[in-house]
C-alpha cells in the first residue's frame, strides 16, 4: 500500500465503529435535503410557483424557527441527554418534504418549514456533541470531516437528481411536475427510516449524567458568544447569495433546474473530496491556522464572482470557493467542541450555528430581495451586488476571529 494510501485508511481507521455508522445514518436524509433545496430554489421558480423573494422569506424563516427554538433545545439536551432529541428531529423532517411535494400552496409552504426549522433545532445541540463526547483530540477532526464528506457527497447526489427529470418523462410518459412532486414524496416517505436507524445504533449508548459537581471553567459564556458572533459575521455574509445560488443562475445565466442542480452537485462532490484534506492541514499546520488559511483564501474566489460575465468561469470559481472555504467547516465544528467544557457541548453547537443563522436568515430574505429587484427592473448589477458584500463581511469575520481566538488552544 502506498503511503498515500495508509494515509487514508488511517484516516478512517481512526474514528469509532458507532460514530462512523451514526454518520453515515444521514445520507438519505441529505440526500433528500440536496434534491429538496434545487426544487425549491430553481424548479418551484421556474414554473412560477413562487419567485426569488419568497425563496428567500421560505429559508428566512426556517432559519428564524432555528434561532427561536435551538437555545432552549439544546440546554434541554445537554440537562437530559441529546440522543432522543436527535431521533425527534429526524423524526418530525420527512413532514416538511411531504407537505411540498403535495402541494404548490404558499401558506402550507410557510408551516412546512417551521416544522423544518424545529427539526434543526432539535438536532443542533444533539449532533455535534455526541460526535464530540465519542472522540478525542487524535480522531475529532477526522470524525467531523468524514460527517462533512459523507453530507456533501449525498448532498451532491440529491442536487444532481433533476438532471434525470427529463428522461424520466419521457420514458414514464408524465408531465414534468408530476415527476418532481412524485419523486419528492418518495423521498419524503422513505426518510422515516432514519430516526429507527438511528435509535438502534445508539440504543446502547450511556451519555455521561451532567451533574451540579462537573463545573466548567470560568468565561464558557463569554467565550461562546465571542465565537458565535464573530463567525456570524461570516453567516450574515454567506446568507446573502449561497442558500440563492440555484436562483442566481438561472436569473443571470438563464440556467435551468436540469443544470444549476448537476452543478450545485458537483461543488457538493468537491467540496467532499477537498474536506478530506482538513484533517491533514489540521496536523501539520495546527487546527486554528488550518480554518485560518482555507477560508482566508476562499474569500478571494468569492469576490471574483462578481466580475466574471461567463457561466463556466463563474462556475470555476464559485467551485473554487466552496472547496475553499468548506474545508474549514469541519475544523471549525471541531475547534469549538474542543475549546467548550464537554458539559456545555450542545449549548456550544447550538449557539454558534444559531448565532451564525439569526444574520444568515435576514441577508438570505435580502439577498432573494436584491436578485428578485435586478430580474424585474432589468438592471443586472444587482446580481452581482450580493457577491461583493459578502466578500466583505467574510474579510471582517475571519480577521476578527484571528485577533480573538489566536491564543485560544483546543483542550480536549
Amino acid at each position: 500500500m502506498t503511503s498515500e494510501g495508509a494515509v487514508r485508511l488511517g484516516f478512517m481507521a481512526s474514528i469509532p465503529t458507532r460514530v462512523k455508522l451514526l454518520i453515515f445514518t444521514q445520507i438519505l436524509n441529505t440526500f433528500s435535503f440536496g434534491y429538496f433545496l434545487i426544487y425549491v430554489t430553481a424548479y418551484l421558480v421556474e414554473i412560477n410557483v413562487v419567485d426569488a423573494g419568497q425563496v428567500g422569506i421560505l429559508l428566512g424563516l426556517e432559519s428564524g424557527v432555528v434561532i427561536l427554538a435551538g437555545i432552549p433545545l439544546a440546554l434541554q439536551s445537554d440537562k437530559t441527554g441529546r440522543k432522543k432529541f436527535l431521533i425527534f428531529g429526524n423524526s418530525i423532517l420527512p413532514f416538511t418534504i411531504i407537505l411540498f411535494a403535495i402541494t404548490h400552496d404558499f401558506a402550507t409552504y410557510l408551516l412546512a418549514v417551521c416544522i423544518a426549522g424545529v427539526a434543526e433545532a432539535s438536532s443542533l445541540g444533539s449532533w455535534n456533541a455526541i460526535i464530540a463526547d465519542q472522540t478525542d483530540l487524535t480522531n475529532r477532526d477526522a470524525a467531523f470531516s468524514l460527517s462533512f464528506i459523507v453530507s456533501n457527497v449525498s448532498l451532491s447526489a440529491g442536487l444532481a437528481l433533476p438532471l434525470v427529470m427529463p428522461f424520466l418523462q419521457t420514458t414514464l410518459g408524465l408531465g414534468a411536475d408530476f415527476v418532481h412532486s412524485g419523486t419528492l414524496l418518495l423521498f419524503g416517505i422513505l426518510n422515516f427510516a432514519a430516526p429507527f436507524f438511528i435509535w438502534y445504533l445508539l440504543r446502547d449508548y450511556k451519555e455521561a449524567p451532567r451533574a451540579e459537581t462537573d463545573r466548567e471553567e470560568p468565561g464558557q459564556l463569554r467565550l461562546l458568544l465571542k465565537f458565535s458572533g464573530l463567525n456570524g459575521i461570516i453567516g450574515l455574509g454567506a446568507g446573502l447569495i449561497i442558500p440563492i445560488l440555484g436562483t442566481w443562475l438561472l436569473y443571470k445565466f438563464s440556467v435551468t433546474d436540469t443544470y444549476s442542480g448537476p452543478f450545485l452537485a458537483l461543488s457538493s462532490m468537491t467540496i467532499a473530496v477537498a474536506a478530506v484534506g482538513s484533517p491533514r492541514l489540521s496536523k501539520r499546520y495546527g487546527l486554528f491556522r488550518a480554518i485560518l488559511m482555507t477560508a482566508g483564501s476562499s474569500t478571494f474566489f468569492m469576490f471574483t464572482i462578481a466580475f466574471i460575465p461567463n457561466v463556466l468561469l463563474a462556475g470555476f470559481m464559485y467551485l473554487m470557493r466552496a472547496s475553499l472555504m468548506n474545508m474549514a467547516s469541519p475544523l471549525l465544528d471541531s475547534y469549538l467542541m474542543s475549546i467548550v467544557h464537554p458539559s456545555r457541548r450542545g449549548l456550544g453547537s447550538a449557539l454558534s450555528a444559531i448565532v451564525w443563522r439569526l444574520p444568515n436568515s435576514v441577508t438570505t430574505i435580502l439577498g432573494g430581495l436584491i436578485l428578485s429587484y435586478g430580474y424585474t427592473t432589468g438592471n443586472h448589477f444587482y446580481y452581482d451586488v450580493p457577491w461583493l458584500a459578502a466578500s466583505i463581511l467574510y474579510v471582517i469575520g475571519i480577521v476578527l476571529i484571528f485577533v480573538t481566538f489566536r491564543n485560544v488552544k483546543p483542550k480536549g
